[in-house]
């Protein structure tokens, strides 16, 4: 296994100099490559990767490295290699056109093998979690670092601190070390231990880095800007013969990640969002003609708004980037609504409405910046409501939301993830991702998940149950277009 090393030194951090470079997020693909096929991991995995092109790894013939679980665990279940979840599992399906292509073939099934790729004793490994907090960070960093430690023993485990700049930088952003020990309360508490950035990414700079700290293993905790840059990172690494395993675990509080089920957080995220809802109607119901509308997270998709809004039962309209609307067909639903029961209850993603508050400016990165949707609501209501005596009330809970700990079930889909991202990077897989495939975790090239955003789509069930448990009219419901 040395030849696997050859390229890791030793010479000291301080030889970097104190220096960044500070850039902007990666810009991903437009959409992913027509021919791609998240089946294709040949070009993913550290025995084939120099060889490019489509087709999956024959893991039998170039993992050769037993797994110390099957040693511990002789009895315990091991993945076939080979297995594959389909993309596609409904018969007859009404939809089938709008299917994504490229998880037509499948996708190779995350967990553990018999085999691996990696010596155990030789991994040098390192946790980074980019982006904004999000619940479950801790979570994930907490199993992967105990399933590092507890199922391969491998016994060097860095946490990397302020996202890409600590691994641009680690001079400056010093690596913390974790272990079980220090972990094992992590989970309790929301944000990060690693205090997660925005910016830093400069993929020679940190492949020059991880070599000379001798990581041989990176596991990338963030959105898809951040998996896109995984899987840039991974690109240098081939380009220099540099042999690590960058494997990433996507983040979005806004459930927005293409292809996978849920990401983590999000159960969490709209749990929080429904007691907020409660609170919005306490103040709406104490009230006569009493309007509550709550802004939740959701930039480019609505599934925290809409599934806080089925959860909670009690809102009345719920507005989502994905449907325009017209602030009329808003206030005649307000007028009946107030006439049947006196209150209301409003829930708005904040990506909502930006035909009403567009601000037609950008941000450093390139990004749009949205207008308050929350506030444009909040004022128009009102004015509404004067004459007839009514009021609303305005509740923007985001960054609480995004700041809470894990609720349980959620804590064990992160430990879900962590184990199997740990599971994909010891079979030796690089510039791939983790994440639930029909609730199957399943790996998936970086590189396509940074083709574009899940949002929600008017005509799922989801939305039309939303639709129908808040008694929107059809102007309001987005379906009158399709």
């Amino acid at each position: 296994m040395a030849h696997r090393f050859a390229s890791f030194g030793a010479r000291p951090l301080a030889a970097l100099g104190a220096g960044v470079l500070c850039c902007s997020r990666p810009a991903p693909p437009a959409r992913a490559d027509s021919d791609a096929r998240a089946s294709n991991l040949k070009a993913h995995h550290l025995a084939t990767w120099s060889e490019g092109g489509p087709g999956h790894v024959h893991e039998r013939e170039v993992n050769k490295v037993v797994n110390p679980m099957f040693k511990t665990w002789p009895n315990m279940n091991f993945l076939n290699p080979d297995e594959f979840v389909s993309g596609h599992i409904i018969i007859n399906d009404s939809k089938k056109a709008s299917r994504k292509k490229e998880i037509s073939e499948g996708c190779v099934r995350a967990n553990a093998c018999r085999d691996i790729w990696w010596e155990p004793s030789e991994v040098k490994a390192a946790i980074v979690t980019c982006g904004g907090l999000c619940p479950g960070l801790n979570s994930i960093i907490r199993e992967v670092t105990n399933s590092l430690y507890s199922d391969y023993g491998v016994d060097h485990v860095v946490g990397v601190q302020a996202g890409y700049n600590g691994l641009a930088d680690p001079d400056n952003f010093i690596p913390v070390e974790l272990t079980p020990e220090s972990v094992r309360e992590i989970h309790m508490k929301g944000g990060s231990i690693l205090k997660a950035g925005r910016g830093g990414f400069n993929a020679e700079k940190i492949c020059e880095n991880l070599e000379r700290m001798g990581i041989n293993m990176l596991f990338l905790v963030g959105g898809d800007g951040t998996q896109y840059a995984g899987y840039l990172l991974s690109q240098e690494a081939r380009k220099r013969g540099t042999q690590i395993s960058i494997v990433g675990v996507p983040k979005s509080i806004d459930n927005d990640v293409l292809f996978f089920d849920k990401t983590f957080g999000f159960d969490s995220a709209v749990a929080s969002a429904s007691e907020v809802i409660r609170n919005g109607w306490v103040e709406a119901t104490s009230c006569d003609k009493g309007v509550g509308i709550v802004k939740l997270m959701g930039r480019d998709a609505g599934f925290v708004a809409m599934n806080a809004s089925l959860a909670s039962t009690i809102v009345d309209l719920c507005l989502i980037p994905e449907v325009q609307f017209k602030m009329e067909d808003v206030m005649d639903h307000i007028d009946t609504t107030l006439a049947k029961k006196d209150f209301m209850v409003i829930a708005v993603a904040e990506g909502a409405g930006q035909e009403h508050v567009a601000t037609g400016q950008k941000d450093s990165t390139g990004h749009t910046v949205y207008g308050d949707i929350g506030t444009f609501m909040k004022k128009e209501v009102n004015n509404h409501l004067k004459e007839s005596g009514g009021r609303c009330f305005y509740i923007d809970p985001s960054y609480i939301i995004r700041s809470v700990p894990i609720r349980p079930n959620d804590h064990i889909y992160c430990a879900r993830l962590a184990r199997d991202a740990v599971h994909t990077a010891m079979r030796g897989y690089t510039g791939v991702c983790v994440g639930a495939l029909h609730n199957i975790i399943v790996i998936m090239p970086s590189s396509l998940i940074a083709g574009g955003k899940k949002r929600v789509d008017v005509r799922s069930s989801g939305w039309q149950a939303c639709v129908q448990s808040c008694k929107m009219p059809p102007s309001l419901s987005g379906m009158l277009t399709q």
